[in-house]
């Protein structure tokens, strides 16, 4: 884990697919917090860069498991942040308005992603929000699944029961990275006919620029479909779920 986020921090201004990320996230952040700039949980903070892009709507806070991820955060300047595990949330019923989960559930297991669902509805306020983003697909596991611990990819349907097993009212939810799926298709194809699928931070490498500026442009032009239409499939999963 500490690889993939040495890795990730590489890449999260610039590659991509962190763009793209940031795009599809943001209009669902802006929604949940309104004018009401409430606390908001980041469980699973990595590196904290998601901190920033939480902070323009309200006070944001973020946990981690790992030591490397929170030392990186603070020498960037992040304050509001606790070594802690998301299966056990050192914080009081009803203390946030906005909870997050960005590719962490995927590398659970089963009981743990379990109690980590119900620690982010307990420390929900009522009529609070959380958003959850994970991958998506069987058929796309990778090399990439082996940097980041994957132990399981969801569908729509899946994802949804197991956020409504904890309380949740799924209110949205939509396949990402529809527009690049034929690419990362065939990468992951071609991982799995060469054999054994073995640990590697190409895919989150910063590609070429004339690349990286054209794959950019690509999941820009899917973030402002998604303010009107749902995505069919894609490589990631993104939810937004009520707390009644």
């Amino acid at each position: 884990m500490d690889r993939l986020l040495e890795a990730t921090a590489r890449a999260e201004r610039d590659h991509f697919w962190f763009r793209g990320f940031r795009r599809f996230v943001e209009p669902l952040v802006a929604a949940a917090a309104g004018d009401r700039r409430p606390a908001i949980l980041d469980c699973g903070c990595g590196t904290g860069h998601n901190l920033t892009l939480l902070r323009r709507y309200g006070r944001a806070y973020g946990i981690d498991l790992t030591w490397a991820g929170l030392q990186y955060a603070a020498s960037q300047g992040e304050r509001r942040i606790a070594r802690a595990t998301a299966s056990r949330l050192p914080f009081a019923d009803g203390t946030f308005g906005l909870v997050t989960s960005f590719d962490v559930l995927y590398s659970l297991p089963d009981e743990v992603e379990r109690d980590t669902i119900t620690e982010m509805f307990r420390v929900l306020a009522p009529g609070g929000t959380l958003i959850v983003n994970v991958a998506a697909i069987d058929a796309l596991r990778g090399n990439h699944s082996v940097l980041s611990g994957e132990i399981r990819r969801y569908s729509r349907p899946d994802l949804s029961r197991r956020l409504e097993a904890a309380g949740f009212r799924v209110t949205h939810a939509t396949y990402t990275n529809f527009s690049i799926l034929p690419m990362v298709a065939a990468v992951r194809l071609k991982q799995r006919l060469s054999g054994a699928h073995v640990e590697s931070q190409e895919e989150i490498s910063v590609p070429p620029a004339p690349v990286n500026a054209l794959l950019s442009g690509l999941l820009a032009v899917e973030a402002a479909a998604l303010r009107v239409v749902n995505m069919p499939l894609g490589s990631s999963l993104l939810a937004v779920a009520m707390k009644p």
